[in-house]
């Protein structure tokens, strides 16, 4: 059997890169609405599910949230290797993967959530209050 050793930086980094790129590309306007929304995510997450989230991508209306739940999305596509997670057809891919391959994919995609929390403090350190 083949030894698999886990490096944490392959959570860290897609979510670092992510989060810092919004920050760099968006006025600041919006980096109360990313930092906010990037916290959010894990307590989203377990509340609600996976489904829903996908489902809330498209009703979000500010930009600054809506660009945090699409990279979220695409790091968890990235980092899960499932396909179409992070496109429209998100939601029907989900609604279609067994019962323990969505187990699966939301305890990577909670996991995922405390690293866009934790770099949300970090990257956008700067940016105090809620909405």
């Amino acid at each position: 059997m083949a030894v698999v050793t886990f490096d944490p930086r392959s959570l860290s980094t897609p979510v670092y890169e992510a989060l810092s790129g919004l920050r760099q590309n968006n006025p600041e306007d919006k980096h109360k609405d990313q930092k906010n929304q990037a916290v959010e995510l894990y307590t989203y997450l377990a509340t609600w599910g996976m489904m829903r989230l996908k489902a809330e991508e498209n009703a979000l209306n500010q930009d600054g949230k809506k660009q945090v739940v699409k990279k979220y999305f695409e790091c968890l596509q990235t980092l899960s290797g499932q396909q179409n997670l992070a496109g429209h057809q998100g939601l029907d891919v989900l609604k279609k993967l067994s019962a323990d391959d969505y187990l699966g994919l939301t305890g990577l995609g909670l996991e995922l959530a405390n690293e866009f929390s934790f770099w949300a403090n970090a990257v956008y350190h700067d940016v105090k209050g809620e909405q």
